[in-house]
């Protein structure tokens, strides 16, 4: 039979499905690793916890990051942008690409006559998009909400790619210098629906005895972060932020610090100090797990990150963070840069409802 065959995968929720949403944007927060639930109050909340887009200073809010990961060779980039709508509400949108480029076809690397041929290689790109659609409005001056539509887009070269689309929604509950929480991410079951040019590479999986692929659905299951954020009260020269992410997934147990058969929790730590709200340092831990040795004796390891933050005026702000993945990889540090650009600063009497303690 000619053609792409339609079919439906056995497993439909891989316990990693969609993970390239699940790496973290903006310098700032993969600086604290990843804990921002709770302390994400600029454009970057539309990812974190769009409820936090209620914080956000200026008419226009903007930021753009790069990094690279496992030296240089996939490139993860993070566009953003939000604006008011109103004095009680605010929108976003967000674009997300993770990718690697440039990558070598070598079905074809032997001509018709059985002779090696460089010239024949082919180069193609596998990367992941996601575009955030993302909703904020206060409740009070305590409460506020937010939700996320995502497009997904996946695409392997001309071999295969998928679409899906899922929503996620949060909160927050502000009490002076205390904030709390909560993010629900894919809550009605994020899908991807695969389709495969299985024609390309029928040869290729037969030659190696591999099943050819079909179409499929894959879905990614619900998750819940609750989160605590508190500003430190050290007079007018000195700030310190800090935050605890407790990322929770049902999908059966992972290996993180608490882990069973209905729920696993994994902690990201976070640390923020600033001079004069102009310089800030920052530091975190994130990926708990436990890893065994040779001789079979188990520890603890996590990822650690840290980072640095300007901001040169009231309108720009750069921010560098530096990570990897601790000690259970030798893959070398990542280095994420993302600037931010403020523009139009708003009245302080033009949200309806206060509660930041700014």
């Amino acid at each position: 039979m000619g053609g792409c065959q339609m079919g439906f995968s056995q497993d439909l929720t891989p316990k990693y499905s969609n993970e390239f949403l699940n790496i973290g944007v903006g310098a700032r927060a993969l600086a604290m690793g990843g804990a921002q639930t709770a302390a994400s109050r600029d454009v970057t909340a539309a990812y974190w916890n769009p409820a936090g887009l209620m914080a956000v200073t200026h008419k226009y809010d903007a930021t753009l990051m790069h990094a690279e990961y496992f030296a240089g060779i996939a490139q993860y980039d993070y566009l953003g942008f939000t604006t008011p709508i109103k004095n009680e509400s605010q929108v976003a949108v967000s674009l997300i690409r993770f990718g690697v480029d440039d990558i070598p076809d070598t079905r074809f690397l032997y001509d018709a006559n059985g002779a090696l041929n460089y010239n024949n290689i082919q180069f193609f790109n596998a990367a992941d998009y996601a575009l955030l659609l993302s909703y904020a409005r206060d409740i009070s001056d305590k409460w506020k909400i937010g939700a996320n539509a995502k497009i997904i887009h996946r695409n392997v070269g001309k071999f295969a790619q998928a679409w899906g689309f899922g929503l996620d929604v949060g909160g927050l509950y502000v009490q002076k210098r205390l904030t709390a929480g909560l993010m629900l991410r894919d809550i009605t079951t994020t899908f991807n629906a695969w389709s495969h040019n299985a024609e390309l590479v029928r040869d290729i999986y037969a030659d190696t005895n591999n099943e050819v692929p079909v179409n499929s659905v894959e879905l990614t299951l619900p998750r819940a972060i609750a989160s605590l954020a508190y500003n430190w009260n050290l007079g007018g020269t000195f700030s310190l932020l800090t935050a605890l992410d407790l990322d929770m997934t049902f999908d059966g147990r992972r290996n993180t610090v608490i882990a069973s058969d209905l729920i696993s929790v994994d902690p990201r730590i976070g640390l923020e100090l600033g001079y004069k709200q102009v310089a800030f340092l920052r530091a975190g831990a994130s990926t708990f797990q436990y890893i065994k040795d040779f001789q079979g004796e188990q520890s603890m390891n996590f990822m650690p990150s840290a980072g640095l933050g300007v901001r040169l005026n009231d309108r720009f702000q750069l921010d560098y963070a530096l990570s990897d993945i601790g000690n259970v990889s030798d893959t070398p540090y990542s280095h994420v840069f993302s600037v931010r650009v403020s523009l139009k600063k708003l009245e302080e009497d033009f949200r309806k409802f206060k509660g930041w303690d700014q």
